[in-house]
């Protein structure tokens, strides 16, 4: 099995997707800035550390065979942790994974982070952030998956949907847990081509959306 690095592993998708390599066989390093959020998963092969995304995390991406990065500044935060964070250590987290020859590098994105300029509206510096993290990945050289999921919903999920944009908006919606398993599954995919794809409720299995 492989070794998961996971930037983001105590939020509400990452905290899921720890759970799931873990039961998949994984091994899971988890640094965060709260390791108590973490305290409820006892695992032998997760470990946890504590780590703050603003300052230098390279240490942790020697020996990774993927990284994961769902780390986000949070809605009740502002600007500056949008830039720190969902841009700013984003980026980071690439220099280090290609300095560490890590495999692939699989970024957790969002609906509309392809065109900012389309979206009127409040989290237009979010989406500016995560476009400028997706293009700094894409042209980074790493073998890599960006997964661009629309309104989250907390809610059980399906394993099934959908890569195509919805013609109705409210349709554009994804639990997290599909997320969360989308990403185990593209940790696991057998091809090695670039992938970029939205997420939405739908009817296609994700193991097939990621293949």
């Amino acid at each position: 099995m492989a070794t998961i690095l996971i930037i983001g592993a105590s939020g509400q998708i990452g905290k899921q997707a720890t759970k799931k390599l873990l039961d998949a066989g994984h091994h899971v390093r988890a640094p965060v800035r709260n390791p108590d959020k973490l305290d409820d998963i006892e695992h032998q092969n997760l470990a946890v550390m504590q780590q703050d995304y603003e300052k230098d995390f390279s240490e942790h991406f020697d020996g990774v065979d993927c990284v994961v990065f769902t780390a986000g500044s949070g809605a009740g935060t502002g600007p500056d942790k949008t830039l720190l964070i969902d841009l700013w250590a984003a980026r980071n987290a690439v220099e280090y994974a290609k300095a560490a020859q890590v495999p692939r590098f699989i970024m957790v994105s969002s609906i509309g982070a392809d065109d900012p300029d389309a979206v009127d509206s409040a989290i237009k510096p979010y989406l500016v952030a995560k476009h400028m993290a997706d293009q700094h990945l894409i042209h980074s050289g790493l073998s890599h998956v960006i997964l661009r999921p629309g309104s989250l919903l907390n809610e059980p999920g399906t394993h099934l949907v959908s890569g195509d944009m919805p013609a109705n908006m409210d349709d554009a919606v994804i639990p997290r847990e599909d997320v969360a398993t989308a990403i185990v599954e593209s940790v696991s995919r057998a091809s090695s081509s670039n992938l970029v794809t939205y997420l939405f409720k739908g009817e296609t299995p994700v193991s097939q959306l990621v293949e």
